[in-house]
């Protein structure tokens, strides 16, 4: 970094760093599972911190109902939940980095 003064090159090094930072977090919560559930448990969602749905596990007894639509409900329902849960942790593990700033198409 050549040709900057000290400040401008120290901030680019952090820049570089929080980058770094940001870039392992994002792969680690790549990795991660995140749960959603509906129907007091009947349906249960994983989702991965890529937004991708994992497993789906559905209760016997919902299905003796025999009412496909609450069944498709509750999939639903658990499925928003689980995808909600990795958006806020991801947040949540960004802003760490972060310190809030809001860092657009980064994560």
């Amino acid at each position: 970094m050549k040709g900057l003064s000290g400040g401008m090159a120290q901030l680019m090094r952090q820049a570089n760093q929080m980058q770094l930072k940001m870039k392992k977090v994002q792969e680690e919560l790549a990795t991660r599972m995140f749960e959603g559930t509906a129907g007091g448990g009947g349906v249960k969602v994983t989702v991965t911190g890529e937004h991708m749905i994992n497993a789906v596990e559905i209760n016997p007894e919902v299905l003796k109902a025999g009412d496909v639509e609450i069944l498709q409900d509750l999939i639903m329902a658990a499925t928003n939940e689980a995808m909600k849960v990795a958006k806020e942790t991801s947040s949540k593990e960004m802003e760490k980095i972060t310190g809030g700033m809001n860092m657009p198409g980064m994560f």
